[in-house]
């Protein structure tokens, strides 16, 4: 590798790692938030309160046309689909420890790969499917069974989140095609803040003055974390990158310990760890079956 790459996949790496830790606290703002307010309205707090930075910084970059000339279609679905996902994540996480929420979420890469084969009509072979299978035991053992049954509606609105998440993530891969990173991140922070505010407008609760600086900084939070993944993945390979998504459960962890004093249980670390292991597994056969594909 050369020094110049060398640094660019470096670089690459720290964006990474600074756009997990701000999704982190962005998740940890929007849990402080669930205590007060029902998730449609969490949900839509989150997206009017990065709007007008995303807005802002996508008018800057390509100017108002690539905002316009969009697939609306695809986007309206992307914006049904984040607030599913917004909605169900917020009830998790106010129900939920974060380190506990993020343990199952980490399904989602694994849901994206499964997915990724009826709608996008790609190949996946049968060590990647074990590697898939393997992971949603992973599932099955945080959802371990226990005296008060199963599963829990939170933890079961932690996988809707994770199904909807993939979803969005194909439509991405889609729309990428012919619409512009800038118009993707405008539309659905504008669909999130209007459609979750809709929905959330019949049981709406006054805002307290003393949450201000908690939904501002949950703006500015997801604003800058999805500038700083979006850079990450132009600027490094997204086999070295991904694997970084996984130090979420660090950052959950100690803020779970640090404003809520819980920490995970044993058979929650070996479920976090068995869907860790299986994703990491799969990014390395997802980065050889591309180098067989384009050596």
């Amino acid at each position: 590798m050369s020094p110049t790459r060398s640094a660019r996949q470096t670089r690459a790496m720290l964006t990474m790692l600074a756009a997990v830790a701000l999704f982190a606290m962005m998740d940890a703002g929007l849990k402080q938030l669930s205590a007060h307010y029902p998730p449609f309205q969490v949900a839509s707090l989150r997206g009017a309160a990065s709007l007008p930075l995303v807005l802002v910084w996508a008018i800057a970059t390509a100017g108002v046309r690539p905002l316009l000339r969009v697939r609306w279609s695809l986007h309206l679905l992307r914006g049904v689909l984040g607030v599913a996902m917004m909605a169900t994540f917020v009830y998790a996480v106010s129900k939920l420890p974060l380190s506990t929420t993020y343990s199952v979420f980490f399904v989602a890469p694994l849901l994206i790969t499964a997915l990724s084969v009826p709608f996008l009509g790609e190949h996946v072979g049968p060590r990647r499917w074990t590697a898939i299978v393997i992971g949603l035991i992973g599932v099955l053992v945080l959802l371990r069974p226990t005296g008060e049954g199963l599963v829990s509606l939170a933890a079961l609105a932690v996988l809707v989140a994770a199904v909807m998440y993939a979803i969005s993530a194909i439509t991405v891969r889609v729309l990428a095609r012919t619409d512009s990173t800038q118009s993707m991140m405008v539309w659905l922070m504008a669909m999130i803040a209007l459609g979750a505010g809709a929905l959330a407008w019949p049981q709406w609760v006054p805002i307290r003055g003393e949450d201000l600086w908690i939904i501002a900084g949950v703006g500015v939070a997801g604003a800058l974390g999805q500038y700083a993944i979006t850079e990450a993945f132009r600027l490094g390979e997204a086999s070295l990158i991904a694997p970084l998504e996984y130090t979420a459960l660090v950052w959950g962890v100690m803020f779970d310990l640090a404003f809520w004093g819980v920490l995970p249980d044993a058979i929650t670390w070996i479920g976090a760890a068995i869907i860790v292991v299986s994703g990491l597994y799969l990014i390395r056969r997802e980065r050889v079956h591309v180098e067989a594909e384009h050596p």
